[in-house]
Formats: structure tokens, sequence, C-alpha cells
């Protein structure tokens, strides 16, 4: 009953986690397929995928992802570089310096975004004048900027991944080739570069996409290359349509796409080695002896694969045959006639209270905000402050306009009336 009852409870948890993990993101796919102005999956109104055409037509975000890709192509190199050499320094240094040069390396990490692109922006800034060249020069560029300050601390990541790939790199391989004639360079080209591949494109993906998703130190370099995060916060800063949704569900797409993609070329890998290690001697000798499993067998993965893939091109042929033009137009006319009908009702309550306040009889829907009764100007002010506020107590008759000490009751008599500082003839 115990097992039972935790076996329960973890699959209670694992469904809140995903629902709190996964929950936005399939919402915000959702509503890339309403046809609301403003993403929403309530209420629902029609099918549609124009969204998807008004995100690749919207200038501003193409040349942000265009910008985005130029910046994380250059991140990509130099911050997996500096992790290289990083990581390389780290294994080659005097063990008692390890642990200072270890926090000196990851220090970036610690230091808030913000901080770094300010910091770069003022340093290349004085380089810049230094140096005597003018506001449009390569060091004052945009994307020069963006890729110092991002690689400042994304090499920090680069060379985590790649450290923890060289602590299982034995350097006797390195001796044996210096041994056997190669050099330095080619010890490193044919005996650790590979060995180090697997690393080296772990940590360049990460190095891209961090370098994708950052806005913190980019906001402050980017000049005249905003890239997608910049134009994604200014979209929402002065409104957004569904088409930013769009582009969530894209970016979706692909990281399912490509996961899945991955998997399925890790367990097809796994199953032809385990196939080439239960091989006989006379299969692996013949020629065509051994047979390889093929693509889907033996590899949930790939079959999920090829089902997502037939999914997306079902949709993608649907979108192209799919108008809802006639959907849409019943919408908004449902949405005018209801406009209508509200119109009308407030008018026949309008000319219902006209009617009553003619006649002398009052209702309790007569004192509801908003009404006729409540806007006109009221002589019985019930309110705690009397009529202090009210804006025609700044406008003076004749009457009040008159001296009239008589009728003043002020603890203070006419000491401020302004016609005390006028002698009189």
């Amino acid at each position: 009953m115990n097992v039972s009852a935790i076996r329960i409870s973890i699959w209670i948890y694992l469904a809140i986690f995903f629902a709190y993990l996964l929950g936005p993101l399939v919402i915000m796919s959702v509503t890339a397929f309403n046809s609301s102005s403003f993403p929403r999956a309530t209420p629902w109104e029609c099918l549609t995928f124009d969204w998807f055409g008004e995100l690749f037509r919207d200038e501003r975000i193409l040349n942000g992802i265009k910008n985005s890709f130029i910046i994380g192509a250059g991140t990509v190199v130099l911050s997996v570089a500096m992790g290289l050499a990083g990581a390389l320094m780290l294994t080659q240094i005097w063990p008692k310096l390890r642990a200072t040069y270890y926090t000196i390396i990851i220090a970036p990490i610690l230091i808030p975004g913000v901080v770094l692109g300010i910091s770069t922006l003022v340093f290349w800034d004085r380089i810049n004048r230094f140096l005597g060249l003018g506001a449009d020069s390569f060091l004052s560029n945009g994307i020069f900027l963006t890729v110092i300050g991002q690689s400042t601390f994304i090499a920090s990541y680069c060379m985590l991944v790649l450290v923890a790939r060289l602590q299982r790199y034995e350097m006797v391989q390195t001796e044996a080739a210096l041994d056997l004639g190669a050099t330095h360079a080619q010890a490193f080209r044919k005996v650790m570069l590979p060995f180090m591949r697997p690393a080296i494109a772990s940590a360049a993906v990460l190095a891209f996409l961090a370098s994708f998703e950052n806005y913190n130190t980019t906001t402050f370099t980017f000049g005249q290359y905003p890239t997608l995060t910049i134009e994604l916060a200014q979209k929402v800063r002065y409104g957004i349509n569904p088409s930013i949704s769009a582009l969530a569900f894209i970016i979706v797409i692909l990281t399912v796409f490509f996961a899945l993609l991955n998997e399925t070329m890790i367990k097809r890998r796994a199953l032809a080695a385990a196939a080439r290690r239960d091989a006989t001697v006379g299969e692996m000798a013949g020629n065509g002896g051994l047979k390889l499993p093929r693509f889907l067998s033996g590899n949930p993965a790939a079959i999920i694969l090829v089902i997502f893939c037939i999914g997306v091109i079902t949709v993608v042929g649907t979108a192209t045959a799919y108008s809802p033009d006639v959907c849409i137009q019943q919408i908004q006319d449902e949405k005018r006639e209801g406009a209508e009908r509200r119109i009308q009702e407030l008018r026949k309550q309008r000319e219902e209270r006209r009617q009553r306040r003619f006649e002398g009889v009052f209702t309790p829907d007569d004192l509801t905000p908003g009404t006729e009764e409540e806007t006109a100007p009221n002589s019985g002010n019930n309110s705690g402050f009397g009529n202090v506020f009210n804006p025609g107590n700044l406008q003076e008759d004749e009457e009040s306009a008159a001296p009239a000490e008589e009728s003043n009751s002020s603890g203070f008599g006419n000491v401020f009336n302004p016609g005390n500082l006028q002698g009189e003839e």
C-alpha cells in the first residue's frame, strides 16, 4: 500500500512538474493558430495560419534573426577557441595554481550580464578613442562588440564542458605520438583533437544557444544590429500580435526535431555497436555478411521522429489549402452584432432613466456609477469633503467677488483678502 502511494505521488509530481515546465509553451503554441489579434487561447475564434505569413513578412524580426545567426556564429568560434585554450592550460598548469586559475576563468559566469555589457562598451570605446578612430570604426561596430561581450562569459561555459572531456584523456597517447616523431601540432591535430571532437560539438551548440537567447549583455552592445531578443523586447513594449507565438512555435518544433534526430542517431550507433559485438567471425569476415539494424528497427526515437515529420508535413499542406476568411468574417459579424445590441441596451436604459427622472420616480439602478444623475452637478454633495473639490468653487460670481466682511466666518477674518493690499481712495 505504501509503495503504491509513493508511486502515485511520484506520477502526480511529474505531471505537475511537466505541466509547469511545458504548459506555457503549449499555450503559446496554441495562440499561434487563433485568429484573435492578441495572443490568447480563449475564447477561441477561428483556426488560422495567417500569423506565420505575418511573421515572415515582418522585416524587423527577419533582420533580428539574421543578426542573431551572425553574432552566434562569431561567438561560437571565439568562445570555443578560448574555452579549449583555457581547458588545455588548466590541465598543464602547475597544480598549486589550478584552483586560482579555475576561479579566474569561471568568474565571468558570476558577473551580471548588465555589468559585462557596460564594461565591454566602455572599454572598447576608450580603445577606439585612444587609437584615434572614428565612431564608425570596426571597434564601434555592434556585431563586434556583441560577440566580444557575449564571449566573455560563454567561453567559461565552453571551458567547463571541455575540461570534463579532458579529464578522461590519457596524456600517454600524446607522449607516444611525440616519441614516434610527431610534432606537438601533429599530436594535437591527429590525437587529441579527434578525442575532443564530441566535447567541441557540445560546447559549440551550448555557445550558440547561449548567444541566441542573450539579452542582458546584448542590450548595451548591439548598436545598429539588434538581435532577435532585442526586437522581441521592443515589440512586447509597444504591443504584440500572435506572430510572436508563431515564432515560438517554430522554435519549439525545431528543438523537438533536432532532439529526436540526435536521440535517433545515438540509438542507431548503439544498435550498430551491439550488432558488431554479437556478430560471428564469419559474418565479420564475409562480404556483406553483417547486416546492420535498419533505421526504424528497435529504435523508438526514429519511429517518433517519422511520425513527427509526417505531422509537420500534414500541417504545412493543410495551411496551404485552408482559408479562414469565411470563419473570420462570421466572427467579425457576430462581434459587430453584439456591439450593436449592447449599444441599443445602453440607449434603452438611458431613455428609461431619463423618463423616470422626468416623472420624479427613482430606482436603485439610477444611482449606479456611470449614470447621468451621478455625473450631473449635484448640490447635495454627500462626500466627506463637502464641495472642496468641486470645480465650480473656482468660479466666483459677482456677489462672491464683492467685499463681504460681515459674511466672512473664517477664523482669520479678512487677513488673506487680496483687497486689503489695495488702498482705498
